[in-house]
């Protein structure tokens, strides 16, 4: 969902809805911890995503 939206700065909610759909019941923080482990797994990449203060994350490609 990242890649295809890049450089679009994406609300918790919008992740949520169209990640995990709207039958996902748990809170948009849950976000956070995803993301904490996607970065984890992409090693240096990891930094592709960026945190949107207030709103929530960006994937951003540096070339």
């Amino acid at each position: 969902y990242f890649v295809t939206n890049q450089g679009v700065a994406l609300s918790r909610e919008k992740i949520l809805n169209n990640v995990w759909n709207y039958d996902y019941f748990g809170d948009a923080r849950t976000i956070d911890t995803h993301v904490k482990k996607l970065r984890s797994k992409m090693g240096a990449k990891g930094n592709y995503i960026k945190t949107i203060w207030g709103l929530g994350y960006k994937f951003e490609v540096e070339e």
